[in-house]
């Protein structure tokens, strides 16, 4: 009895779960005399999850390889949760015998610990000093222990919870706070942060942002183990987008059902937490932890639905923010637009019209000659002032970051040949997909520069147009044309990006006529 109330007093020293439990494990095979003392954690479907042991040695354990699961003998305690005590555990119907190099077992005694009601695991004890089998008064001295320990590991449970429920507060608390108070750079940098800290909060070795479409997911940023990069696509399995659609948490306990064959190597039971619904869009957080490890329990679901929720609120607040700064910029940029418009350029314009009365004073070849170049002077700085007014009067949104983009892209490729070109864009151009748009500058790109090099045209029309369902560019020229091109590189790339995503490619050009390329491709295409 005074061993049994010491062992007890030794659990209760200590909070921590794994503690109580290699403590318990310790105690059980000192109280009865034990050379060997063993504790099965149960998980959620009646297998052993953690084996901790007692009286084996690490060097030997690697020896043994797996730990058990529940089957044999130590099955039959997780099938029928009550005391067993056995002369020889190989005479048992049940027995599986042992692995290579397990030390050799035959008197056995084993007692379920049961938290309230739940049975938490069982304990396991053989090899009873002297070779004697194990005794009523053994048994009700392990099943004592064993229901002291119930309370322990409740107590160490509620501890855990406590602390894990107080990091992930913590951790939403100063991610929130990073996210409106520093001025971060960029939301790709907001998503960084959020996956940092949710990394730290839930002893995840990866954190992964990612935005689910369809059947797969698109990654915005990666933190940790796994080799995972921003714009790389994961899988999405159904459960995981029935809980997106229902904006909920969820744990899936095989990683390959997003990550791929081979991560569950790495990873064990994946966290999804949707941490957006307004202003920052649907996304999930995903959180691994290592294969082997712990699993995450509902205070990790619960915390981590408010950690999502209150990191989704920085972020919109973040995007909100960003808007207005961006419309108040817009603001200063159309006044200033408005000023050159209306002052300098008129100025000018009128400047020009002085000096071309001048001709009819001047005799001189040379001053005519200095005439003529000094109105081309300001012909030139009147285009560079509007193309400054368009620039100016662009806003910084997604659709006119793609129309900026287009702009520039158009203007490089014809930077030194002095074609003023016709640019148009029309539709929803915040609806395309980034791996999209990058696909229509890269055409763009192709048939401008092919346009200036080759069909010595005088000017170039680029059209863009995004339509319910699909995008088109069309890129015409006044040039010389061809019947058949010297070299057809430039446009078998653009013929090959419009197959690559299910879309078409055309080329009417006559000699003498000039060219038109026609690109199409559906807005499915990603």
């Amino acid at each position: 009895m005074n061993g049994l109330m010491t062992a007890i007093v030794s659990m209760a020293e200590d909070l921590s779960l794994q503690s109580v439990l290699e403590q318990l494990a310790q105690s059980a095979a000192e109280l009865l005399n034990s050379r060997y003392a063993a504790i099965g954690v149960l998980g959620p479907d009646d297998t052993l999850t953690h084996f901790i042991t007692v009286g084996i040695d690490e060097d030997q354990k690697r020896l043994m390889g797996d730990v058990p699961t529940g089957h044999g003998v130590l099955g039959q305690l997780i099938r029928e949760p009550k005391p067993l005590r056995l002369h020889d555990l190989h005479e048992h119907p049940l027995s599986v015998g042992f692995p290579e190099n397990h030390p050799p077992m035959t008197t056995f005694l084993g007692v379920p610990i049961r938290v309230r009601e739940a049975v938490f695991g069982n304990l396991y004890l053989t090899e009873k000093a002297g070779g004697e089998d194990y005794t009523a008064e053994d048994e009700e001295l392990a099943a004592a222990l064993a229901a002291a320990a119930g309370v322990a590991i409740q107590n160490a449970r509620l501890y855990e919870d406590s602390r894990r429920r107080q990091r992930w507060l913590e951790a939403g608390m100063e991610a929130s706070t990073s996210l409106i108070v520093e001025d971060s750079p960029s939301p790709d940098a907001d998503l960084d942060l959020v996956a940092e800290h949710a990394l730290r909060a839930s002893d995840a070795v990866l954190a992964v942002v990612a935005a689910p479409d369809g059947e797969s997911m698109e990654v915005y940023t990666a933190v940790g183990a796994l080799a995972v990069v921003a714009g790389q696509e994961v899988l999405c399995p159904p459960s995981l987008r029935e809980a997106d659609v229902e904006r909920r948490p969820l744990v899936l306990r095989n990683p390959e059902e997003v990550f791929g064959p081979g991560s569950g190597e790495k990873l064990g039971h994946v966290l999804a937490i949707p941490i957006g619904h307004g202003t920052s869009g649907d996304r999930l957080l995903l959180l691994a932890r290592q294969a082997g490890g712990s699993q995450f329990t509902q205070a990790d679901l619960e915390s981590g639905a408010a950690f999502g929720s209150h990191v989704g609120l920085a972020l919109d607040l973040n995007i909100a923010h960003r808007q207005r700064e961006e419309a108040l910029i817009s603001v200063d940029r159309d006044r200033i637009a408005q000023d050159l418009h209306d002052l300098v350029i008129q100025r000018l314009f009128a400047a020009g019209l002085g000096i071309q009365n001048l001709r009819r004073f001047a005799t001189d070849p040379a001053a005519e000659a200095r005439i003529t170049k000094l109105t081309e002077e300001l012909d030139e700085s009147i285009r560079e002032l509007r193309n400054t007014i368009y620039s100016l009067r662009a806003k910084q949104t997604d659709r006119e970051g793609l129309s900026r983009s287009l702009f520039d892209t158009v203007h490089e490729c014809l930077r030194s040949t002095g074609i003023i070109p016709k640019i148009t864009v029309e539709g929803r151009l915040e609806d395309l997909p980034s791996p999209l748009a990058r696909q229509v500058l890269a055409v763009v790109t192709e048939t401008v520069s092919n346009a200036a090099r080759h069909s010595g045209a005088t000017s170039i029309t680029v059209a863009l147009t995004a339509l319910p369902d699909a995008v088109e560019v069309l890129v015409e020229d006044d040039g010389k044309g061809f019947a058949s091109p010297a070299r057809a590189s430039g446009l078998a790339n653009i013929q090959r990006r419009a197959r690559s995503l299910d879309g078409t490619s055309s080329v009417d050009s006559i000699p003498g006529t000039g060219t038109r390329v026609s690109w199409r491709v559906p807005l499915t295409a990603r």
